[in-house]
């Protein structure tokens, strides 16, 4: 049960939802955005999330849209994870969500609150930073669009009151050469160690990563070291280590030491399956 109360509201259009926010947020009120509800009533039993108002965005049509054009897939915000991975659209998408939670969760967890919340991993948007991803969003003064890329900062970090209305994806994108890898210590299901999405796209190789640190993340220079066929793959590693964001997460689940270990290989696999077999420089 969660311990305190708060009023609901339901929005029929993205224009309506920011409006609602407006006035519920000129009212003093912590309005709280609402999809699949997940965290809220998860996180909320332990009050490390609090709203006095939730706005319902489930009714807007433009966030439940999952269609596949001739130049993107469209998602929308209130996507489940299921709905999107049992599309098959985009399979390096649909295998990184299969390793996310369990599949009565995965009903209910949308690709926005995979992507906003607050549990720290999101790894839905591993292969969304790898791919030309665009973010469709409503705010006070309109719509705009941006590049994910652009507004990633440990999370997608938009202005007050702002609602992403859908994700979209460049065809293309959706059948590159890909690999992902989920490396737990231990079980089937939990939290990562290490995540890992990849893709080959013009001949680089792109890669993300979640469970090192507190955020996934996405960084060309590492890139650009695992792209240096000058070198061997190990050298190539131990080059791409120098640009590790921090901090690396040590708790109950890896050591610092360990989970570097464990990117390190996963890495390798990484290079072996999208470049090739040989640890030789080219």
């Amino acid at each position: 049960m969660i311990p305190f109360d708060f009023s609901y509201y339901k929005s029929t259009t993205p224009e309506d939802a920011v409006e609602m926010y407006r006035v519920l947020q000129d009212q003093g009120k912590q309005p709280y955005y609402y999809a699949g509800g997940t965290e809220l009533i998860t996180l909320g039993r332990i009050r490390e999330v609090y709203t006095e108002a939730v706005i319902d965005i489930k009714g807007i049509v433009e966030c439940q849209s999952l269609e596949l054009g001739k130049d993107r897939l469209t998602a929308g915000a209130a996507v489940s994870l299921a709905r999107l991975q049992e599309s098959q659209y985009f399979p390096l998408l649909g295998h990184v969500i299969s390793e996310i939670a369990d599949h009565t969760a995965r009903n209910k967890i949308t690709i926005g609150g995979n992507l906003f919340g607050h549990i720290y991993y999101r790894e839905a948007a591993l292969p969304l930073l790898i791919t030309d991803t665009d973010v469709v969003i409503a705010g006070r003064n309109g719509r705009r669009r941006a590049p994910l890329h652009s507004i990633f900062d440990e999370r997608p970090v938009l202005e007050k009151g702002e609602l992403m209305i859908q994700l979209t994806i460049a065809s293309g994108d959706l059948s590159l050469p890909g690999f992902t890898v989920k490396k737990r210590r231990q079980w089937d299901i939990g939290y990562p160690l290490i995540t890992v999405a990849s893709v080959k796209k013009n001949g680089k190789i792109r890669v993300s990563v979640s469970g090192l640190c507190p955020f996934p993340f996405r960084d060309e220079r590492i890139e650009d070291c695992l792209n240096d066929t000058e070198l061997g793959f190990s050298d190539r590693i131990e080059q791409a280590m120098r640009h590790l964001p921090g901090p690396v997460l040590n708790d109950v689940e890896g050591s610092r030491e360990y989970r570097i270990f464990v990117l390190k290989n996963t890495l390798l696999d990484v290079l072996h399956e999208l470049e090739g077999k040989s640890d030789a420089p080219g």
